[in-house]
This record gives structure tokens, sequence and C-alpha cells, in this order.
């Protein structure tokens, strides 16, 4: 899924900004395709934080490991020896580790928090509440860590 808004950002090649064309380390990026469905959909617009600390199950804005000038929003499952292995929520469509492989840290660019477009949703809970979501017993609510973004499916295809 690309990110439209952030390319046209930084293409305009101001000094003194960051990637995501401001001088805050936050961003707003549109969503283009159906990758991250149920999670996010063509359309949304969210909330990114560039260089915000990455752990499994977050959502990321990256660049494509093959074509760096199409920047996508995928899930880190896990970190490997050669980077993030990153799926798409949409387990019926590729284009994510299992076509491209790990994608290197140096090609994280951000850490998705929230989606404000067409409703607001969390996708970033804290440490401390994402664990209190998972376990016991607000672990055992249907569709409670959906909610707040969480992931169930987190095992990479290998």
């Amino acid at each position: 899924m690309a990110a439209k808004r952030l390319r046209e950002a930084e293409e305009s090649g101001e000094p003194g900004r960051r990637a995501g064309g401001g001088l805050l380390p936050f961003g707003l990026v549109d969503v283009d395709g159906p990758s991250m469905v149920p999670t996010l959909y063509h359309g949304d617009r969210v909330v990114v934080r560039y260089g915000a600390r990455v752990r499994p199950g977050a959502v990321l804005l990256v660049r494509h490991p093959m074509r760096q000038d199409l920047l996508v929003v995928k899930r880190a499952t896990e970190l490997r020896s050669k980077g993030w292995w990153l799926l798409s929520d949409n387990q019926f469509l590729g284009n994510d580790s299992r076509d491209f492989g790990p994608v290197p840290p140096e090609l994280v660019l951000g850490r998705v928090l929230a989606r404000v477009r067409p409703s607001v949703s969390w996708l970033a809970p804290a440490g401390r509440l994402e664990r209190l979501l998972c376990g016991w017993p607000l672990g055992r609510v249907p569709g409670l860590a959906a909610r707040f973004g969480l992931s169930r499916r987190l095992s990479p295809l290998r």
C-alpha cells in the first residue's frame, strides 16, 4: 500500500525538515490499497511517528526493499538477523516479506499510531496497555485487542 503524501513531501527536498515534510516527528499519510484490511482500508488517513521504537505487532511505514520510491504500510512480526519480517493484515494478498524478505531497519521510516479518517482509531497502544489487552482477563474479551489495532496474526510464514 503506497503512501502518496509522504513521497510528495520528501520530493520537495526542503533542508532541515524530517522525512514527513515537517519539523515535528509526526506526519499524515494516506493509505492506498487493500493489503492492511481489516485494520486499514483504501482512503484511510493515518498518523505516523517517524523514528519511533518498533516492536512486534506494530504497524509500520517502510520503504519497499525492491522499489525504494514506493512506501508501504505493513505489520512487523519479528526482528530477524537481516531486518524486520513484515506481513499484510490481509492474508490473501502478497507483497510483504513472503515476497521480498526481511526489511532492513534503515528502510523503516516510522510507526503508524492512529487512523484519523474516516473515523479515529488508535493503532499503537503503549507497551503496558498492549500487555494488559492481550493478557488475562482482558485478552479473553472477543475483539477488544483488535479495536486497539493489535493483531493476533503475528506468526510469520517461513
